[in-house]
């Protein structure tokens, strides 16, 4: 039927199908019955063609490292199946994750997004969520290929990667999902790979995706990462997105005509772009794009699970769980309290059908008899509170908020992205808009007004400008570097008494610097300090338990930029020293997308990482800390104790964050637990580590054969649960290589296996390991080189805590081609 189809395009049409229709749709081709279809982001839920601050509720399920913390490939499948069915009652047939970008530090912004440091189990878990996405008839698309691992100038920012360490750490999650999963869809990152845009690599995209892993999905571009006609499609790249065409339409025709493409490509790549719909059933039946907001008792159920297993117990000094019945005061203290932090920022984002806060969570789970109190002690946001409550929204053509209305509407809080605008008559690049509020203070004093925008604005309050972000606009870091860095002004108001607060906002005047966004944000907030630190010191000396809940939130772990530090921000490090000098049995739960540095852990009995998990964010929490259920969850990335441990930190700007548009991933393999077990630097803690609230045996682990053959090996050991909880553990099998031509690793992971179990209750563990698990890249060789000598397997409960090795030998050296 495709070939058909194809014969009787015509040039044009068969261009057509090459780039987006709009933000989020591709092109029909009615006059052969070709259907447009929909994408739709994001890995944690299915958000739809709303704005990322707005749009059909969806359901927000636990981010990518939360994921990656439950080891946990079963339960990921399930997740995808999950959000397969949350994307098509969004109209959508291909939804825009995973994200298996690769913790290479510990400060890039989309670190929630991405599984974990090493890329072993971050193709597993890309493989069962492929599987679970895909077997419901929805394309995944796995992103973002390839060296996308910070956020700084990402759009023209070149990864220098050298070749080996793309094959052995970069590549793996990508090349798994196509060889195992038959993933659909790849997304090519923003930067430059080693010189060359990724959109343009005709290495990466053909030889090393088509030719040698046997690819036959499409290739889109991210977002506006496409830069050129003919170099993009000639290296590989199916689809420009969004729409409408930039560099393709009119362009890739005459381009053709002028013989800078054969037309040959041209219905090659349409021919994918048929077979993705063919894939996802739009010719069988015409996809309905229509949006609804489907809100399942199953997933509520799920995602409650998932955040349970992904939480890591890091330190328990015998405080947790909790016992209900022996608590009668409980504090419950910090800015992630009584705010559910349950998401990262960026494309990512949802409008989740509901959320439950930390504090929720625990009243719910508590009785009458438990007297729980609250106090915040100190805030965290990046950005000003953003405004909450009627906002009347009015709607001009041109720009400066002139003559009458075109349109009205009534928005929630004081944050809009427009990707479409409310009316057709409206022009994107010539309308403005006013948008009004009342704001009353509840307390008297300075109160802080803060916008940032994507566009021209100014801030009003009661007719006297606040907040200038016109005059003298520039580009900053938000709304991924489109929008100024915030501004901010203040002012001193009454209690109770309502302020005119007004925001004229006009679109970006087009520069050719950069692609434009339509955004803005405003806000206000009464600052907090002294008296709030020493409300909450006051509430945790009256409590049995203080329960202090820090971290970040979706404005510091977002697309679009990096963090500063590992550092908690605001004053939450001293909100924790007051607190616990006042309460010996303080608990810290912590949220954010990756590491921090703790020098306040000796001060504290226990504490609880519970990353985003998701719209259920306090009924897990609470069942973990009461031990309705374990904290399941294991580091699926190493927590160095200071920032400067990490492998890509050297001090030299061209290692990180880059100089000159080059970031050199000097560190080459030695990433992660890699680079501490190899250069001997302790983490704070290692990668694979976790707690649990019960204990288990281990046996004597048996070896399948006496050394490595064409089938590989496996290890069998039974685990048996010797506490009194239910409960489970996890083997890690790592492999540690003979004396090499080449520096390795200390260590690998290449196999893993986590058993559940009753107490008393016994379960084997089998790891299998392949010839190639032996390797390396050979970059001369052009394959994977397996020498010969006594490797060892390293059976392991985390990166530090070796529990037996095993000798296995390798009688001889061969090469495994990367066709293999």
């Amino acid at each position: 039927m495709i070939e058909s189809i194809l014969d009787k395009m015509t040039l044009e049409e068969q261009v057509s199908l090459l780039s987006g229709a709009d933000f989020w749709t591709t092109v029909p081709v009615e006059r052969l019955d070709v259907p447009k279809i929909k994408v739709t982001d994001g890995p944690n839920g299915a958000r739809g063609a709303g704005s990322l601050v707005g749009g059909v509720k969806a359901t927000c399920f636990p981010v990518a490292i939360a994921l990656g913390a439950t080891w946990n490939p079963d339960l990921v499948e399930r997740m995808g199946v999950a959000i397969a069915h949350q994307a098509k009652s969004k109209g959508a047939a291909v939804l825009l994750a995973p994200t298996v970008n690769i913790h290479r530090s510990g400060l890039n912004g989309r670190n929630f997004e991405c599984y974990s440091e090493d890329p072993m189990l971050t193709a597993e878990l890309a493989v069962a969520y492929i599987k679970g996405v895909q077997s419901q008839g929805i394309a995944a698309t796995i992103k973002h290929f390839a060296g996308n691992e910070s956020e700084i100038e990402r759009q023209t920012m070149s990864s220098d990667i050298d070749e080996r360490t793309l094959r052995e750490i970069y590549f793996p999650p990508f090349e798994q999902a196509v060889r195992r999963a038959g993933v659909m869809a790849v997304m090519s990152s923003y930067n430059r790979l080693n010189g060359t845009y990724t959109s343009e690599h005709e290495w990466l995209l053909t030889k090393v995706l088509r030719q040698e892993w046997g690819f036959d999905g499409i290739v889109m571009s991210d977002w506006f990462g496409s830069h050129s006609t003919a170099e993009t499609i000639n290296a590989g790249l199916d689809l420009e997105m969004p729409g409408p065409a930039r560099d393709r339409g009119e362009k890739l025709v005459a381009a053709v005509r002028e013989g800078k493409v054969e037309a040959a490509t041209v219905r090659a790549a349409a021919r994918r772009i048929l077979l993705l719909l063919e894939r996802v059933g739009a010719f069988e039946k015409k996809p309905d794009l229509a949006e609804q907001a489907i809100d399942l008792p199953e997933d509520r159920a799920l995602i409650r699970r998932i955040g349970a297993e992904g939480a890591v117990l890091l330190k328990n000094d015998g405080i947790l769980p909790l016992a209900k019945t022996s608590l009668d005061r409980i504090a419950v203290i910090g800015p992630n309290a009584a705010s559910a932090r349950v998401m990262g920022g960026g494309s990512a984002q949802i409008a989740a059908h509901y959320t439950v806060s930390p504090l929720e969570g625990i009243r719910a789970a508590l009785s009458n008899a438990n007297s729980v109190s609250h106090a915040v002690g100190c805030r965290h946001n990046r950005l000003i509170e953003v405004a909450k409550g009627k906002i009347t929204v009015e709607y001009f053509k041109g720009r400066g908020c002139q003559g009458t209305p075109l349109h009205v509407e009534t928005v929630d809080k004081g944050e809009l992205f427009w990707f479409e605008l409310p009316s057709a008559e409206l022009d994107p690049t010539d309308f403005s808009a006013r948008m009004t509020m009342q704001f009353v203070p509840e307390e008297s004093g300075d109160h802080v007004f803060g916008m940032t925008n994507a566009g021209l604005a100014r801030l009003f309050v009661d007719g006297r400008l606040m907040v200038d972000g016109h005059d003298g606009w520039t580009r900053g870091e938000n709304y991924f570097g489109t929008a100024n860095d915030e501004q901010r002004g203040t002012v001193a108001l009454d209690a109770g008494k309502a302020h005119a607060v007004t925001v004229e906002y006009d679109p970006p005047v087009a520069t050719g610097e950069g692609i434009n966004l339509t955004a803005i944000r405003f806000g206000v907030e009464k600052p907090l300090g002294e008296a709030d630190i020493a409300d909450a010191v006051e509430t945790a000396l009256n409590a049995d338990v203080a329960l202090l809940f820090v971290g970040r939130d979706g404005e510091w772990d977002t697309e679009g930029l990096d963090l500063p530090d590992m550092r908690l921000p605001g004053k939450q490090e001293e909100l924790i020293e007051r607190v616990t000098a006042v309460n010996a049995n303080t608990v810290v739960v912590l949220q954010t997308g990756g590491p921090v540095e703790m020098p306040w852990l000796g001060k504290v009995r226990a504490v609880l990482q519970i990353w985003y998990p998701g719209q259920e964010l306090g009924n897990a929490v609470a069942d973990v800390l009461f031990g309705d259920v374990e904290p399941g969850g294991r580091l699926p990335q190493t927590f160095p104790k200071a920032l400067a441990d990490n492998s890509a930190m050297t001090g030299d700007r061209a290692v990180y964050p880059g100089k000159d548009g080059h970031v050199r991933y000097a560190e080459g393999v030695f990433v992660g637990y890699r680079h501490h077990d190899t250069r001997a630097v302790e983490p704070l803690f290692p990668f694979g580590f976790g707690l649990g609230y019960t204990r288990f045996g281990w046996s004597e682990p048996q070896l399948s054969a006496s050394e490595m053959g064409p089938e590989g090996v496996t290890v069998n050991l039974d685990l048996t649960n010797i506490g009194d909880r239910a409960g489970s553990e996890l083997v890690q099998l790592y492999v540690r290589s003979p004396k090499s031509n080449v520096e390795r690793p200390e260590k690998e992971l290449r196999a893993f296996a986590k058993l559940s179990l009753q107490p008393g209750e016994t379960g084997t563990a089998e790891l299998k390991i392949l010839p190639r698990d032996l390797a390396y890249f050979d970059v001369e060789a052009g394959a994977f080189r397996i020498e010969p000598g006594d490797y060892q397997l390293i059976v392991a409960a985390n990166a530090a805590d070796i529990r037996f090795v095993i000798d296995l030998p390798s009688p001889r050296a061969y090469l495994l081609p990367p066709s293999q």
